[in-house]
């Protein structure tokens, strides 16, 4: 199943430890983040993937080139770039009609590990979001589902809000839903995700995996840590 990767974002709060920089090659150890992502991603059986960018595009794009050449054939990249700031939803849209894709597909955030669940997600028979949980979810929203697993709201970042499920970064969806795209700007969360909940059509797919947002200086040193000390401890 094609995995659309959304690598456009400024990733503002990591600018003063990533500086010059995207957020998607923010070094770790010897590697940009992109490069470990990747492999996780075709160890879990990935081979097409495209990937949606606007701020600093060059450099991932070069840096694209080179996986490409690495891989030679055993994976297709394909990617697109945003002219402006598209938002997530709008992001997904634009490639869905500049490539034409039809049917299933994934979509997952570049700065974000999730250890696992991409054959979990692509075995859902319908629109699908994992979510993992948390101890302290002050960063995220929170996400509610029934004891069937399907989606009923979702509830926006706010301090002290303790543990929970949130959104863990990977979703299934179908092109359908993007059909009739104006080409404005929208966000997959609240334009998408809180509409098909409403409606009772996304579920929920809990995952036990490593989980970190490295969107945060904090967060990114931890995480490059965890590298170093060879994933012996838990996220």
């Amino acid at each position: 199943m094609r995995l659309l990767v959304l690598a456009g974002g400024f990733g503002t709060r990591l600018k003063t430890a990533i500086r010059g920089v995207p957020k998607a090659l923010a070094p770790v150890i010897d590697n940009p983040f992109l490069q470990l992502q990747i492999e996780l991603w075709v160890s879990q059986g990935v081979h097409n993937l495209t990937f949606l960018l606007h701020h600093q595009a060059d450099q991932i794009i070069e840096f694209l080139k080179k996986q490409k050449c690495q891989y030679n054939g055993r994976c297709e990249f394909d990617w697109i770039i945003e002219d402006n700031p598209l938002d997530t939803g709008g992001a997904v849209a634009n490639a869905i009609k500049h490539f034409n894709y039809r049917g299933d597909f994934l979509v997952i955030n570049a700065d974000t590990w999730l250890g696992g669940g991409i054959n979990e997600v692509s075995a859902a028979k319908e629109p699908a979001l994992a979510v993992v949980q948390l101890e302290n979810i002050d960063r995220y929203g929170r996400v509610f589902f029934d004891r069937d697993s399907r989606i009923t709201s979702f509830k926006e970042k706010s301090k002290g809000s303790g543990g929970g499920w949130i959104n863990a970064g990977l979703c299934k969806l179908n092109s359908r839903y993007f059909e009739g795209w104006s080409g404005a700007a929208f966000s997959l969360e609240r334009d998408l995700y809180g509409p098909l909940a409403d409606e009772g059509n996304i579920i929920a797919v809990e995952l036990q995996c490593d989980f970190m947002d490295i969107g945060i200086p904090k967060d990114y040193m931890k995480f490059c840590h965890w590298i170093k000390e060879g994933k012996v401890e838990k996220l």
